[in-house]
């Protein structure tokens, strides 16, 4: 059985191609992010030539049930689906699709984590921030948005992830993979660490947004693409072992932090290696925690996992606990379950108790992002 209440924790906007050029800082403008037609397909060019990433999978939602052959990185504007960057096609999208609300991240913002330049990439994030809160004021009962935050400058990235709470944005993602010598046990995040929590606003490691490093499916193809996607969970899980491994969710109890597009099944393996090697390892430079605690403890006090359509950590779901994982459609994407989520959903929840069903299809999603549920029901009743 579905449940009634179904809310997507990782959705995204297609953000429009002069986004950048008519928003960003005019110090900035000649240097702005724009979509450049090459070669018949619309590309993601940053500076004067700097070609990021094409857009044919950040934009082909419902093809892989149609004609999955046609899916590759190659796409035009104009095939993007309405709904990505008009609120009122995004809302009548998800009525389609029976989702009551959805979490929203980037789609080509996501490649700007790689730009080298720390003031353009934050004025590239500023100007999406405030498109962003935007569109979801359009009904911001269901649409949540995610500020980008880059945390190159981490007192200017407080600044903005203080500005984006004012815009009345729901959460921040960060880069999923920081450069190696500032990796996320720095005591220099300490103050954004504690802003986050003192705010309510959950931080969050979505795919594709590792600083450094080719972007997966730009330029030619490769075996190491492939073997790229495959270990993709790699770089989050370093990240959440450096955080939890230097005590940040003890110093920090109420910091949320979602991982994203990672699926689920990777986990219950990195939360048994990192209990051993807390207990076992002693000798080792790690941080030793306050009563008892075990690193899997802060995993399932602090942590939530979006996925999509994952068998396997379904099945594992009393390891990685039912109340850390989070349905998401990842519309309007290529590999979305739009228009298909209420059916694919119902496959993936077969078996499950209805209980814990309707936490993985919603209410975890309302709990970490403060939807309104009965102000939902109460809509869709009189929908």
């Amino acid at each position: 059985m579905v449940p009634a209440l179904i809310l997507s924790s990782d959705s995204h906007v297609f953000e429009p191609p002069d986004l950048w050029t008519t928003r960003i800082d005019a110090a900035f403008r000649d240097r702005a992010p724009r979509m450049q037609r090459i070669d018949g397909a619309d590309q993601l060019v940053v500076e004067a030539d700097q070609v990021i990433s094409g857009i044919g999978l950040i934009s082909n939602a419902g093809a892989r049930f149609e004609s999955p052959e046609t899916i590759s990185g190659e796409g035009r504007f104009e095939d993007v689906p309405r709904g990505g960057y008009d609120p009122e096609q995004h809302l009548a999208d998800m009525r389609l699709d029976g989702v009551a609300g959805e979490v929203l991240y980037p789609s080509q913002g996501l490649f700007y984590f790689r730009v080298a330049d720390t003031p353009l990439m934050s004025a590239i994030f500023r100007a999406y921030n405030d498109w962003l809160a935007e569109f979801c004021r359009r009904d911001p009962s269901r649409l949540k948005g995610i500020a980008m935050i880059n945390l190159d400058d981490v007192g200017d990235g407080i600044r903005e992830l203080e500005r984006a709470a004012r815009l009345g944005l729901a959460g921040a993602m960060i880069t999923e993979y920081p450069l190696e010598h500032r990796r996320y046990d720095q005591p220099e995040y300490e103050p954004f660490w504690a802003a986050a929590a003192s705010l309510g606003m959950p931080l969050s490691l979505h795919t594709a947004t590792r600083r450094q490093g080719k972007i997966r499916g730009a330029g030619e193809k490769t075996l190491r693409d492939a073997s790229s996607r495959s270990t993709k969970a790699f770089y989050p899980a370093l990240s959440l072992c450096d955080m939890i491994f230097s005590g940040v969710f003890e110093r920090h109890p109420a910091l949320t932090l979602a991982i994203v597009e990672f699926e689920l099944s990777w986990a219950p393996n990195i939360l048994a290696a990192m209990d051993y090697t807390y207990r076992e390892r002693h000798g080792e430079a790690i941080y030793r925690f306050k009563d008892g605690m075990r690193p899997s403890d802060f995993f399932h006090r602090n942590v939530v996992l979006s996925f999509q359509e994952d068998a396997v950590g379904i099945r594992l779901r009393d390891v990685i606990g039912v109340d850390n994982m989070m349905w998401g459609s990842d519309y309007p994407h290529s590999e979305s379950t739009f228009p298909r989520s209420r059916k694919i959903l119902e496959e993936i929840l077969a078996g499950v108790p209805d209980d814990e069903g309707v936490k993985i299809a919603g209410i975890n999603t309302a709990r970490v992002y403060r939807f309104d549920v009965a102000r939902l029901a109460r809509n869709d009743a009189h929908a």
